[in-house]
């Protein structure tokens, strides 16, 4: 067992090779934070910088004004929804819609009126992440100086966090109640006024812009149906009930239509890129602190 009293002197020396390797070791990890660190960080913010160019595309020749985008709505459902969507950057500008009544040959049209255009939020906070990740990389320039490989992986995790929030507002559109659907601003923003047994909802899942229409039917006041209220989903099926202003609905037909949106995908990859960059710098540093741990890594 060993004397704690015994000097530091006489404790086993460290062989050569080791002080040689543990020299070398240093001498190769002061390299990763000066050099190595920041050739990842340049390269993340071009990778960066390229997916919030995506979410701001400005119109060739009118520096000032983003490109419009118009999307044709493809339909799996025999076409009873047909639509055209035109997207400027997070703004939903136009959707043209056309909708064949279930069981009748009526054919609804809808558009938005020419005051109004629809606010994306899952676009605007996904570019505000991006954004935020850019700041903490601009943060630290090429004369910073890290020192300690425990402060690298506090700004990878930072930059990481922010990467992860903006790919999860693109590929998970919020939950709502029909009741909050059939209450929002967007049931609003139709020429003519949409019908009171027709809702719609947009929403970005991935790389593509989705439209849902819902067709309603009144309940009956004393109806011996049990009555269960839906709750929150993306996606509401057939069946689903709510109610509104003491009257009570059920879904009886849903349509979804989408659209791929170039951009969106770019995007994406975009932040896959981002993150593989950030945990490959981390699994370095990590590869060097298990070769010793008396230091703070």
């Amino acid at each position: 067992m060993l004397n704690p009293q015994r000097s530091l002197s006489e404790l086993p020396k460290m062989s050569a090779a080791s002080q040689v390797e543990r020299a070398v070791l240093e001498e190769e990890f002061n390299w990763l934070l000066k050099e190595e660190v920041h050739a990842v960080l340049k390269q993340l913010q071009d990778v960066l910088k390229e997916a919030s160019r995506r979410f701001s595309m400005p119109t060739p020749g009118l520096e000032s004004q983003l490109k419009q985008e118009n999307f044709i709505l493809g339909s799996s459902t025999m076409d009873q929804v047909k639509g055209v969507l035109t997207l400027q950057g997070e703004a939903l500008i136009q959707a043209d819609i056309n909708l064949k009544v279930a069981k009748s040959s009526q054919v609804l049209h809808f558009q938005f009126r020419e005051d109004k255009q629809w606010k994306l939020q899952q676009i605007q906070d996904a570019r505000n992440h991006v954004n935020q990740a850019l700041q903490l990389l601009n943060s630290h320039d090429e004369s910073y100086h890290f020192k300690t490989g425990a402060e690298v992986n506090k700004l990878m995790d930072a930059v990481m966090l922010q990467l992860t929030r903006a790919r999860n507002r693109l590929t998970t559109p919020a939950s709502m109640t029909l009741a909050e659907l059939a209450t929002s601003g967007l049931m609003k923003m139709f020429t003519p006024p949409m019908p009171g047994d027709v809702m719609v909802n947009f929403y970005i899942n991935l790389s593509k812009l989705c439209l849902t229409v819902y067709q309603l039917h009144v309940l009956p006041p004393n109806t011996t149906k049990n009555f269960k209220p839906a709750g929150s989903s993306v996606l509401h099926n057939p069946g689903a009930m709510f109610e509104l202003n003491n009257n009570r609905f059920e879904v009886s037909h849903v349509h979804k239509v989408e659209c791929v949106v170039p951009w969106l995908n770019d995007t994406l990859v975009f932040f896959t890129i981002s993150l593989q960059l950030c945990q490959q710098l981390k699994d370095k540093i990590s590869v060097f602190s298990s070769f010793w741990n008396y230091r703070p890594f």
